[in-house]
């Protein structure tokens, strides 16, 4: 296997732990009943950053069980996040 090869399977669970990670937080959180957060304080609580966490949520959106909307942009993105 190459070093690229190696590097792209790395990349790659490395990034389903984060959307694992990301996904149990949200499901944890909207158990609570439904809230709003900015992206930087959801990286901020999860050890990612609010970069990664903009690229991750729309995918949130599609999981089963999680309703994640996108809700306002003022100098952050917040979310709304409840239990489907």
């Amino acid at each position: 296997m190459s070093a690229h090869a190696s590097a792209d399977i790395e990349s790659e669970t490395e990034a389903v732990s984060d959307a694992e990670r990301l996904e149990r937080y949200l499901r944890e959180r909207a158990a609570d009943g439904e809230f709003y957060c900015k992206s930087k304080f959801i990286a901020d609580d999860v050890g990612m950053s609010a970069s990664q966490i903009g690229n991750l949520m729309p995918d949130m959106a599609e999981t089963e069980g999680l309703v994640v909307e996108r809700w306002a942009y003022t100098n952050a993105t917040t979310w709304r996040i409840a239990e489907a």
